[in-house]
């Protein structure tokens, strides 16, 4: 028995296929462009070919994120808090402060010891879009998304990027090039801009893992939670693919009942 779950977002669209015993046995991301369900039935067929299955195969299909609501296989739908902390829990088995950074959303979720979510705080409205921002920053100081921290090491100070808005953050990036800021100190104010965000939401208490695109495309964040939160910080498994191995989980025990 297969399953597979699905993370519809507005950066990327994340496919994964998942065997009666939780495995992982294909998976797929494709970049979010045109419509959201050309992107799923490509991440969702590339992922079936990994897998060395067919759609006729699976026994469900959980999917979560954004454009959830556009998945056509879909067999149920789950919250993205709930499947990003089903699939931070799978990889490590402990309770957790889960921060989730995705293109658009991010969060601040509390896990018991027991996989259960007890506590979920997200931005507020006006900071969503933090992979967007960032991607919109490597934009404009022309390095690749990955590279962004290896620009931000060259500074000793980072520059001021001090709004919560994602909208002003763009804003203020373009006005500290006119000002003559360094690319470096840009960078550098750009992540402890995503850091001071995070911890706005809510307070972090030990272990603080971290899942989403966000941390995966621009590991530099990670360092900056840690320097803003002195507090140590673990990325989990594959944290692109969380929410859709969560969403394959909860389809996983549908199936099963």
């Amino acid at each position: 028995m297969i399953v597979a779950g699905a993370d519809l977002g507005t950066e990327c669209v994340k496919a994964i296929i998942v065997s009666d015993e939780g495995k992982i046995l294909g998976r797929a991301v494709v970049p979010t462009r045109g419509l959201f369900q050309d992107c799923f039935q490509e991440a969702m067929g590339n992922a079936l070919v990994e897998a060395g299955a067919t759609a006729a195969d699976l026994r469900g299909v959980g999917v979560t994120g954004f454009a959830s609501a556009c998945a056509p296989l879909a067999s149920q739908t789950i919250t993205e808090t709930l499947c990003h902390s089903r699939g931070a829990f799978h990889g490590r088995g402990h309770g957790m402060t889960l921060v989730d950074i995705g293109g658009r959303d991010s969060k601040v979720i509390h896990v018991d010891e027991r996989g259960i979510v007890r506590s979920s705080r997200s931005a507020r409205k006006c900071a969503v879009g933090i992979g967007t921002f960032l991607m919109f920053a490597s934009r404009h100081l022309d390095v690749h998304p990955t590279r962004l921290m290896d620009l931000a090491t060259q500074a000793t100070k980072p520059a001021v990027v001090s709004s919560y808005c994602s909208v002003l953050s763009e804003v203020e990036v373009i006005e500290r090039l006119r000002d003559g800021a360094t690319p470096g100190e840009i960078a550098l104010g750009c992540m402890y801009s995503i850091a001071e965000r995070v911890l706005e939401m809510d307070r972090l208490t030990g272990p603080v893992m971290i899942s989403g695109g966000v941390c995966e495309y621009f590991p530099g964040v990670v360092k900056a939670l840690v320097e803003r939160s002195g507090l140590p910080v673990e990325v989990v498994p594959e944290p692109i693919m969380a929410g859709a191995l969560g969403a394959a989980l909860y389809a996983l025990d549908t199936a099963k009942a």
